[in-house]
């Protein structure tokens, strides 16, 4: 109950315990975001709940439980490109506006050798992101494409983080 109590009043203080891989383990702040978004921004984002690709990873247990529309977890992911630009799969890696992105081998299967969705590539649409995670499992952009940016939470920011 304690424990129950420390984590809700976290969540309400802005605060998030960060579980997965993605980003270094621990505890997380979420910062309001007073200017425009820029890519290299680390940010806190609900996905759309309905995007068939965010659909197949719940069901899949890719993305924990949260808050967010549809019982999703905020993720946290750095922002790779904005509105206008131009997304590119040459080979099994992310280009963007023809510059490959590091650390972003698309993967074809899941750790259970499920096939997994992969992002066609396009512009970004206006009101969209596209967010990438340098760890080669993430569920980022790669497979569901850009997300609205109506989604963000704010700024993620590390308090007392560790890599195991």
């Amino acid at each position: 109950m304690v424990i129950g109590g420390i984590a809700a009043a976290g969540a309400l203080g802005g605060y998030r315990i960060n579980t997965t891989p993605s980003f270094p383990l621990g505890l997380w702040r979420i910062d309001a975001l007073s200017r425009e978004v820029r890519v290299g921004d680390t940010l806190f984002i609900c996905p759309p709940a309905d995007a068939p690709a965010i659909k197949l990873a719940r069901e899949r247990l890719y993305l924990p439980a949260g808050f967010c529309e549809g019982g999703i977890a905020p993720l946290i992911k750095t922002v790779v490109a904005l509105p206008g630009q131009t997304i590119a799969m040459e080979g099994d890696q992310v280009a963007i506006d023809g510059e490959r992105l590091v650390h972003s081998s698309v993967q074809a299967r899941d750790g259970l050798g499920r096939a997994l969705p992969t992002y066609a590539g396009g512009v970004v649409p206006a009101g969209a992101l596209f967010v990438h995670s340098n760890y080669v499992a993430s569920f980022d952009s790669r497979y569901f494409g850009p997300i609205p940016a109506s989604g963000i939470l704010g700024l993620a920011r590390e308090v007392f983080t560790f890599q195991p």
